[in-house]
């Protein structure tokens, strides 16, 4: 449901607040943070558009080539070309804008210079139990698959989550954690991997 709260937005998903359009801080963060150590020119992925804040500021970085970006609400897609004022965005060339869920996009998407999960509220949040596998050593593994050597990973999470990070120092060595501070209640995070130059293997 997307709700009008005076100038701004909110996306309702079962009940439960996922976003709104006031502040896209953390989520600039994330796409920043992964740009800055992706190989320079490859293509980004965005797994969740949400309200285009991580769409806008990767196409405004020098090392992002391109964007595809994985949403499977139609609704969102439609709200940002039309509520949410992001239509030219949307239509930039340097984007392609898939309708799918990223569990079953992802296995045969070829490889990016970087992966930027929106997904949910996190590894330990989520509102929609199948994304729940995204997280563990399975999807992981995918997700491994789908970076290029020396391309990046970063996962948004509205809270920490040490069986996450523990999964992700496993498959991936060491785990970057940036912390955004929010007015109420623990930060938010987002976590940050890159797969090694020398991992030439699924």
């Amino acid at each position: 449901m997307l709700r009008r709260v005076g100038p701004h937005h909110e996306i309702i998903a079962n009940g439960v607040f996922l976003m709104d359009t006031r502040n896209g801080e953390s989520e600039r963060l994330m796409v920043n943070a992964a740009a800055d150590r992706m190989p320079a020119g490859t293509t980004m992925l965005i797994g969740g558009l949400g309200v285009g804040f991580s769409l806008r500021e990767a196409l405004g970085h020098p090392s992002v080539g391109s964007v595809v970006v994985v949403e499977r609400e139609p609704s969102v897609i439609e709200w940002n070309r039309n509520e949410l004022g992001n239509a030219g965005v949307l239509a930039d060339p340097r984007v392609r804008v898939v309708r799918a869920d990223l569990l079953t996009y992802l296995p045969a998407a070829g490889r990016f210079g970087a992966l930027c999960l929106d997904i949910d509220n996190g590894p330990e949040w989520t509102v929609d139990e199948g994304n729940a596998s995204l997280y563990d050593r399975t999807g992981l593994a995918m997700i491994g698959t789908a970076l290029a050597p020396g391309g990046v990973l970063a996962v948004w999470s509205a809270g920490r989550s040490p069986a996450f990070t523990a999964a992700l120092a496993e498959r991936f060595g060491a785990v970057e954690t940036l912390e955004i501070p929010v007015p109420r209640g623990e930060p938010d995070l987002v976590f940050l991997v890159i797969r090694s130059r020398s991992d030439r293997g699924n």
